[in-house]
């Protein structure tokens, strides 16, 4: 009997088209004979659908067309149901069942989706799903935080200030104080977005304002950074869990900027339906074998520190000139999957699906086995107690 698979993508995020790329092709990569797909988009009003016509990427072209052949759908609120549901327009109508689910599959980046917002709903569902679990999906969506815990954790980033918007208008002296002490260039980020959105660089305090209003118009917490100089970018991808992790090897994308932007990651020639599989990359990353070493082990304890699993992408900083590694972040649900740099690892896409799948189920198998309840009935004691305060 084959596992059905709900693959969910698209959502409320400025990611929203990277999303709807990355899980269309890992569906095109699922070995049909092991699984059953069923596609789950939410569009960008938060309303979620099914459908064949989902499938292909050409009909997104038209949104509004799309949306009207496909079924609007949703879950109920109960525990272990996990049967989809098609929306009727009257509520008194029986629900009329779709597909039950086996495994639920995220394939969603940013807000909404890869930020644990979603796989809450999973875990309130009792439903097993694929990569990072509620904690992890929100610290490494959050920069700040996961900053915080990779600098408590002895791993190597780069100097860091943090803030609130209504704390940059209401007492900007200060901060501008703390950002002169990193100096200049700056990078300035949202704290809570990916694919390179709402960031800039700031040669002087002079463009700093600008930047901060453009960060801020995508999110309230606000993370300024030391740029590296000689600055050379290196990603690697982990594939494990807290108990095991497999290293992928490393690429070096290259973008015309000090910052590799959203063009260069998904507009470049002939990488607009490709994802971050388009974007101009070397694999594996021309570093010496010492080098690779060294980023691989700190991918591997990143990866673990932040209690992460599933597959990520970890992103790395160099000073080209003096060799020093920066963890830059963490990608909980990289674009593509970073499948291309587990092919050029000799992983088939189809082999890493498989591995995702079974690490969903093997964290579902340990889940079962921890106590979900304390059995101590507090309601034999005296309630008068409780109505006096003294319980």
């Amino acid at each position: 009997m084959k596992i059905n698979i709900g693959v969910f993508f698209g959502g409320q995020s400025v990611e929203h088209e990277i999303s709807v790329i990355s899980a269309l092709q890992a569906i095109k990569a699922f070995d049909t004979e092991k699984y059953e797909i069923i596609p789950i988009y939410i569009s960008k009003s938060g309303v979620w659908y099914s459908g064949e016509e989902l499938l292909n990427i050409e009909n997104f072209k038209n949104i509004s067309n799309l949306l009207e052949k496909s079924e609007e759908i949703y879950f109920t609120p109960e525990h272990n149901d996990f049967t989809l549901y098609s929306k009727s327009k009257s509520f008194w109508k029986q629900k009329k069942k779709l597909r039950k689910l086996d495994i639920a599959f995220p394939i969603l980046h940013g807000t909404n989706g890869e930020d644990g917002a979603l796989q809450g709903i999973f875990e309130l569902k009792g439903i097993p799903y694929v990569g990072c679990d509620v904690l992890a999906s929100a610290i490494g969506m959050d920069k700040i935080i996961m900053k915080m815990i990779l600098k408590e954790s002895n791993i190597q980033i780069t100097d860091y200030v943090w803030f609130t918007d209504k704390e940059w208008h209401n007492n900007n002296k200060e901060i501008l104080s703390k950002i002169d002490k990193i100096g200049y260039p700056t990078i300035v980020k949202p704290s809570n977005l990916g694919s390179s959105v709402g960031i800039s660089k700031v040669n002087n305090p002079d463009e700093l304002s600008d930047a901060i209003d453009h960060a801020g118009s995508f999110s309230n917490r606000l993370l300024v950074e030391k740029l590296v100089p000689n600055l050379k970018e290196i990603n690697c991808s982990v594939l494990g869990d807290n108990e095991e992790q497999t290293i992928s090897v490393l690429e070096e994308p290259v973008g015309g900027k000090d910052i590799l932007s959203y063009e260069d990651k998904y507009m470049s020639k002939g990488s607009s339906s490709k994802g971050m599989s388009g974007t101009k990359r070397i694999i594996p990353a021309n570093i010496s074998d010492e080098l690779t070493k060294e980023i691989q082990e700190l991918a591997r304890q990143t990866f673990k520190v932040l209690s992460s699993s599933g597959v990520a992408r970890i992103d790395f900083l160099i000073d080209n000139e003096t060799k020093q590694v920066y963890v830059n972040e963490i990608n909980t649900i990289p674009g593509s999957l970073s499948f291309y740099l587990w092919e050029a690892t000799d992983m088939k896409y189809k082999e890493l699906l498989d591995n995702l799948i079974q690490l969903a189920l093997k964290r579902q198998r340990e889940k079962q086995n921890l106590m979900q309840s304390y059995e101590q009935n507090i309601f034999n004691i005296d309630m008068n107690s409780l109505k006096q305060g003294k319980a």
